[in-house]
């Protein structure tokens, strides 16, 4: 394992032990990072129409079509570093 799959997955467990639960957008920006990194370009149809959080979701990970999965690990970590600053 290279040394940024593993700072990005010790990122995503420090988010888990947060002390106070981030605001909806960072929630969203950190949702769509983490798939970015670990899966690449969003795939999979979009939710159905009253799935609000869903559709969020997919809507904000489709954002980040085109960015490299390196990219997304890096500002993922940041974004995370930053919360627990």
């Amino acid at each position: 394992m290279n040394e940024l799959r593993h700072a990005f997955e010790q990122a995503a467990e420090a988010v888990r032990r947060l002390d106070q639960r981030p605001d909806n957008d960072t929630l969203l920006r950190l949702y769509a990072l983490y798939k970015q990194g670990s899966e690449g370009d969003a795939h999979g149809g979009q939710p159905g129409f009253f799935d609000f959080v869903g559709t969020a979701k997919h809507a904000a990970w489709m954002q980040l079509r085109g960015v490299s999965q390196d990219a997304a690990m890096r500002r993922y970590i940041a974004l995370v570093e930053q919360l627990l600053a």
